[in-house]
């Protein structure tokens, strides 16, 4: 099942205020990257383990001005989904059976739809882009079909990834950063119940446009130096992991090793 809805909203006054002041900062600062055209891009699956676990719905947002275009996908993964992961999501297997759509020709849709925006110079935004955007990788492999990266025909970019941002320009701040707790730091309102992936992604467009306004400097980076920060700043912080987990003697997987997705670098299938 796939569906698609547009919907168009006046511009805060809120957002309006933070693109002048941006851009008031100097001459030659161009349009803030928050007022330019974004696509978002979420997923709920049947677990957390990239190599393993399958995607169930996906959402992907394009957001340009006051228009919002919504796209879901719900998917048949092809095995069993767990009580866990229902619990989370809300779609059982059943249901997933009987209305979801076979997973390659939906997977594919997803991609030409992201691979789309990267070829139109449209920066993804997903928060904690290492997981969806790796096992949508995995994900494409496993049905025989090209990766973003072979699709665009060069490394995935530009990506936006708000966990990222607030991880690095607010790295003292104590306390949980999932998706949720970012809305409450940054005052972002949700309209319905996270972890449905049209709503974490509306709600994740939203916590961007908050973080631009909170650190309006960034406005004044052009997507690829937003997007080359952010995977300085992701590297950094997977090696502070591994060494605590290693001074712990923790054991298991760690975090995803890259940013924003797994052999980004390849553009091979």
């Amino acid at each position: 099942m796939t569906t698609e809805v547009t919907t168009t909203a006046t511009t805060t006054a809120a957002t309006t205020t933070a693109a002048t002041t941006t851009a008031a900062m100097t001459t030659a600062v161009p349009v803030p990257w928050a007022a330019r055209p974004v696509v978002g891009f979420d997923t709920e699956t049947t677990g957390v383990d990239v190599d393993t676990d399958r995607i169930v719905t996906a959402a992907v947002v394009r957001r340009e001005g006051g228009t919002t275009t919504v796209r879901t996908w719900l998917l048949d993964p092809g095995v069993p989904i767990p009580e866990a992961a229902t619990a989370i999501h809300g779609i059982t297997t059943q249901r997933a059976r009987a209305a979801g759509r076979p997973a390659a020709p939906a997977l594919d849709e997803i991609a030409t739809a992201l691979a789309d925006a990267l070829a139109h110079g449209e920066p993804v935004v997903a928060y904690n882009a290492s997981f969806d955007l790796s096992l949508l990788d995995v994900e494409l492999r496993r049905h025989g079909l090209p990766t973003l990266a072979a699709r665009l025909g060069r490394p995935v970019r530009a990506v936006l990834d708000p966990l990222v941002l607030d991880r690095h320009l607010d790295a003292a701040r104590e306390g949980a950063r999932r998706l949720g707790d970012l809305c409450g730091h940054y005052g972002v309102r949700t309209h319905a119940d996270l972890h449905a992936a049209d709503v974490d992604v509306l709600a994740t467009l939203d916590v961007l446009d908050a973080i631009a306004r909170a650190y309006p400097v960034l406005g004044a980076m052009t997507h690829d130096a937003l997007h080359d920060l952010q995977a300085d700043a992701y590297a950094r912080w997977v090696a502070e992991v591994v060494t605590a987990r290693a001074e712990a003697g923790r054991e298991g997987p760690g975090p995803e090793p890259a940013w924003p997705a797994r052999g980004d670098a390849s553009v091979a299938a």
